[in-house]
């Protein structure tokens, strides 16, 4: 496996000073967060687009430290009813991607509207009361499928091999089922990205999902949750209080090992490899209370510590 990190865990600080500190850290490559949710700090989507100049430079910062571009990370809902820019800008990262020779772009499936005439996305998790159901089938057979058979051509177009779906909350494809239907529809060339982070909340075993994933795995955000169990005795983990107010939360993103300790990160890597993963973890650090960069340094020390980098080479003895 290989170390990284989502660029957006120092979106404060400038490009070239981002990757300086990748190279500090003794990672491999970084992620690049190019629209969406992200602001997108170190990467100008539209100015690159097309551009050979910008590209060579952006590849040539990246040379220059001994570092890689892991992939490009679109994150965001591609199917807002009425923001139709998220969507147009999945669809320039999957070309840029193919113009800078990036093969893996990080993205979510999308949340579309409960039916034609709404505006606001809708996310149905539960099976009763029985307009959860319409919802389900107007968003998958009238939205998402549409749309992903024409991302997967998009990407086959441009040399992008896999489309990484982040298993997010408030999208359609959020849980390992879900992600393994959208799959089986549109083809292989959509697989998963887990973030462990997200599973905890939703109160899902990252563990099991590697597992169950096997090939559909093409990348890891390594990111970790805090749950803290005296509010959730009295508010469940369905949580909508404000991502700053940690104390009055259920759950919230924290720096890896504050929330699951270096054992279960050892597991969860090694758990990792018997899926057959055996590609990138990548850094996420959204943890409000500490300083990004003491955060970034605590979870790298952390992963350098527990995942498995050099490749298997034990055999049986011939007795």
């Amino acid at each position: 496996m290989k170390l990284g990190f989502v660029s957006d865990s120092l979106g404060g600080l400038p490009f070239e000073t981002m990757l300086d500190h990748a190279a500090r850290l003794g990672v491999s490559g970084v992620e690049v967060n190019t629209c969406g949710w992200s602001t997108a700090p170190h990467f100008d989507l539209k100015g690159m687009l097309g551009n050979k100049a910008k590209q060579a430079a952006f590849r040539k910062a990246f040379a220059d430290r001994g570092l890689e571009v892991i992939s490009l990370n679109a994150n965001g809902n591609p199917l807002h009813p009425t923001d139709s820019a998220q969507g147009l800008g999945l669809k320039d990262t999957i070309r840029v991607a193919g113009e800078l020779g990036v093969k893996t772009v990080c993205t979510m499936s999308g949340l579309p509207a409960g039916n034609a005439t709404d505006t606001m996305p809708n996310w149905a998790i539960s099976s009763w009361p029985p307009e959860t159901q319409a919802i389900l089938r107007f968003q998958w057979e009238e939205k998402l499928l549409p749309f992903w058979a024409g991302i997967v051509d998009l990407a086959k177009a441009n040399g992008v091999e896999k489309i990484a779906l982040e298993l997010h909350g408030n999208q359609v494809v959020y849980n390992v089922p879900s992600l393994l239907k959208l799959r089986a529809a549109v083809g292989p060339i959509v697989g998963a990205n887990l973030d462990p982070s997200h599973l905890f909340w939703m109160g899902a075993d990252p563990l099991a999902a590697a597992e169950a994933l096997g090939a559909a795995l093409f990348h890891v955000h390594a990111k970790d949750t805090f749950l803290n169990a005296s509010v959730q005795a009295t508010t469940s983990l369905l949580e909508n209080g404000s991502l700053m107010n940690i104390p009055a939360r259920s759950w919230s993103y924290i720096t890896l090992g504050f929330g699951h300790g270096e054992e279960w990160w050892r597991q969860f890597c090694y758990r990792l490899k018997m899926a057959g993963y055996d590609g990138w973890l990548s850094i996420e650090h959204e943890d409000v209370l500490l300083n990004s960069l003491e955060g970034l340094e605590k979870s790298v020390a952390l992963l350098k510590g527990v995942m498995p980098a050099a490749p298997a080479d034990y055999k049986p003895q011939a007795i």
